[in-house]
């Protein structure tokens, strides 16, 4: 017991250590931030006071609460330090809330602010940037709340649960994995709406609606049709959701404005779906999978097994999915 003690003791101390340089580190990145920009900016008055509020959102009140972390780690009071940080854990969600509406008002104001432009080049130069952009140190907040979850787990893990500060340390991480996951929901969210308007334009014409609330982006991919009619072979390009399956084939090499796009030749709800192989259960040359809705049955085909494997699986997860 004495010897586990001990392990868990050194282990512990050397993840503190790790934390509060860590933490010096980072501190360090947003002053350079707050110091060489945001002070600046509202003595100048370069920015409106809303659209500097945009830009850089909590950033300051994030400093002050890691600020106040460094120094309760500095003197060994973990507990007290974990408590008052844990009351400021929200606005990591909200820094990650307002992050894509920043970096496009950056971006705006570097094209249209001629005077923000030469201030921020300015700045950029300066030895302590160490060559980063502004744009570069926007993320740190978040990167750091990825490093925090990994910390305190450690920090949990060599800690005798018969103390105090390990009820403190379990409740930490529960907080921090709840806004982690919090802010990876943005994250998803975001990705998934990117995907949903890349496809929409690639798409000829407006008349097949892919931009849709709670429709999530699966996979896409070619696969060859197979006619009920012994005719031949069709290729077609099939973007799978989490409530639809569209297949689509390309528009002529030679037209003027969709040469680069797709027509889409049919949109295939996933509700009344079932999903099964024909072939491909083995290790064989490919596979052929059947979709069967109400009045049609689908034939898909594939010279890949994997491929056809991944599809199987991707399809009858989204077909449990819109069941549900």
């Amino acid at each position: 017991v004495e010897d586990q003690r001990a392990r868990w003791e050194r282990k512990r101390s050397r993840t503190a250590k790790e934390l509060l340089e860590t933490e010096h580190k980072y501190l360090e990145q947003l002053d350079l931030v707050l110091t060489y920009f945001v002070t600046i900016l509202k003595a100048k008055g370069t920015l409106k006071p809303a659209v500097l509020e945009t830009i850089f959102g909590p950033l300051e009140s994030l400093y002050s609460a890691s600020h106040v972390l460094s120094l309760h780690l500095e003197k060994g009071n973990l507990g007290p330090g974990l408590e008052n940080f844990c009351q400021s854990l929200d606005l990591y969600g909200h820094y990650a809330e307002n992050l894509e509406h920043a970096n496009k008002t950056l971006k705006e104001q570097v094209r249209k602010n001629k005077s923000f432009r030469r201030f921020k080049k300015l700045q950029e130069t300066r030895p302590q940037f160490q060559g980063r952009q502004l744009e570069d140190l926007l993320p740190l907040p978040l990167q750091r709340l990825h490093q925090y979850k990994h910390f305190f787990r450690d920090l949990l893990e060599n800690t005798n649960p018969d103390t105090a500060e390990y009820q403190k340390l379990t409740k930490t991480v529960k907080s921090v994995c709840e806004v982690s996951h919090w802010v990876q929901d943005i994250f998803d969210k975001r990705e998934n709406s990117l995907q949903l308007l890349r496809v929409q334009k690639l798409l000829k014409g407006q008349k097949t609606r892919v931009l849709a609330a709670e429709r999530w982006y699966i996979r896409e991919g070619w696969l060859l049709v197979v006619p009920a009619k012994g005719e031949e072979l069709k290729r077609r390009m099939f973007f799978l959701f989490s409530d639809i399956l569209i297949a689509a084939k390309p528009c002529h090499p030679l037209h003027l404005l969709n040469s680069n796009k797709l027509s889409c030749q049919a949109v295939y709800p996933l509700h009344q779906c079932s999903v099964d192989k024909v072939f491909g259960h083995t290790w064989s040359q490919g596979g052929l999978l059947s979709l069967s809705f109400p009045h049609k049955t689908l034939l898909l085909m594939s010279s890949n097994q994997q491929e056809i494997n991944d599809w199987y699986w991707s399809l009858t997860a989204a077909v449990r999915w819109a069941s549900r």
